[in-house]
């Protein structure tokens, strides 16, 4: 397999990557409380008028107040046919993963120290249905062109035919005063066969082996559009996209990918052991062609920046830009469930990476999503 310039040398797999790897392998043939020139931007939506004053819970929402929220949101993703084209693929940046300020601010709950540090390593190639289920999500912001990562999840409503992908909400919209990001796709299993090499052109089927998807629909939290910075809306940066192959063959992402990924709402911390994070880091000294993993031998740490909000995971980890969005998985009665997605990080004194726990807040704007936004 061709090796890269930059990268660090493969090394044996760690042991908790292996058996989310295997157990992801596995449920892909076969296929849920914690205790503690850019376009202007638009309006963020109105809020339903049932809506409490802190949107960290959204227990009062009705049928309708989603129903409104979704259609005030104003989601609109037109990709012309080619659009992301092997060479404009290979030139987007990875879109940064948010780093959070090193001094606690006064409400502030955060590790006594830092998770120790994780180095990321490539899956090997080819990447059998386990990769298959984690893509590469590329996006066009007021920037320019940039990636991100996300898992093809279960639908509950369609089993086995789920055109669901979970991400963070920052690689879908900028949030508070900003706007839906343009010419959403999503690439499952991008350059499976490490036949994509930096500096080299690679063909479309070397890339993109199951196809390009556009996202038709889209949801992100609430609490993402209506407040900016770093810090306690990413406590709710959580997005999901519904999806469409660009043949509109008829054949779901997930029976295209060969298996999805359930998503475990309001996992109880006492059952995280361990977890692995996946995704294709972009920025230095990663290049976006590799899928990624960093394996944690030990619990998530947590960090909250609102302590009445659900805290985050942190884990040790080197990927960089480009791994936003990107799952984390634990087993779960002997199958793979993804519980955060990667939102935010900091690089100093060790690398390590943050993401929402998905608790009821993210289960009700799920739910919502699949049964109702098609």
């Amino acid at each position: 397999m061709p090796k890269h310039t930059g990268r660090a040398p493969r090394r044996r797999p760690a042991p908790v990557g292996a058996a989310v790897l295997v157990v992801l392998a596995l449920a892909a043939t076969a296929c849920g409380p914690d205790d503690s020139g850019a376009a202007a931007a638009a309006p963020p939506p109105t809020l339903p008028r049932s809506a409490p004053t802190s949107l960290g819970d959204l227990a009062g929402w009705k049928l309708e107040d989603w129903g409104r929220f979704v259609a005030d949101s104003g989601f609109a993703n037109e990709v012309a046919p080619g659009f992301w084209s092997t060479a404009r693929m290979a030139a987007a940046k990875g879109r940064p993963t948010p780093e959070y300020p090193l001094t606690a601010a006064p409400g502030d709950d955060r590790p006594a120290t830092p998770p120790a540090a994780v180095a990321a390593t490539p899956q090997p190639h080819p990447y059998g249905p386990a990769g298959a289920v984690v893509g590469r999500l590329f996006v066009t912001t007021p920037q320019g062109d940039a990636a991100c990562s996300g898992t093809v999840v279960s639908d509950p409503v369609n089993p086995g035919r789920s055109n669901l992908v979970y991400t963070a909400a920052h690689c879908l919209h900028d949030g508070k005063g900003g706007n839906w990001l343009k010419n959403i796709v999503f690439v499952p299993g991008f350059n499976r066969d490490g036949q994509a090499v930096r500096g080299r052109p690679f063909t479309e089927q070397q890339a993109a082996p199951y196809g390009r998807w556009t996202a038709v629909r889209a949801l992100v939290s609430p609490t993402w559009l209506k407040e900016s910075g770093v810090g306690a809306h990413h406590q709710y940066d959580y997005g999901i996209i519904r999806v469409r192959g660009e043949g509109d063959s008829g054949t779901s992402l997930e029976e295209a990918v060969g298996g999805s990924v359930p998503v475990w709402f309001n996992a109880p911390r006492d059952q995280i052991t361990s977890a692995a994070s996946y995704g294709y880091p972009a920025e230095r000294p990663f290049d976006g062609l590799e899928l990624d993993r960093c394996d944690s031998p030990v619990p998530p740490a947590r960090i909250s920046f609102d302590r009445t909000r659900p805290p985050m995971y942190v884990l040790g980890c080197s990927m960089t830009g480009g791994s936003s969005g990107g799952g984390w998985f634990i087993t779960k009665d002997g199958k793979p469930n993804l519980i955060s997605v990667t939102a935010i990080g900091n690089r100093n004194p060790s690398a390590h990476l943050a993401g929402p726990s998905l608790q009821d807040q993210a289960k009700q704007a799920f739910d919502y999503f699949a049964k109702n936004v098609k």
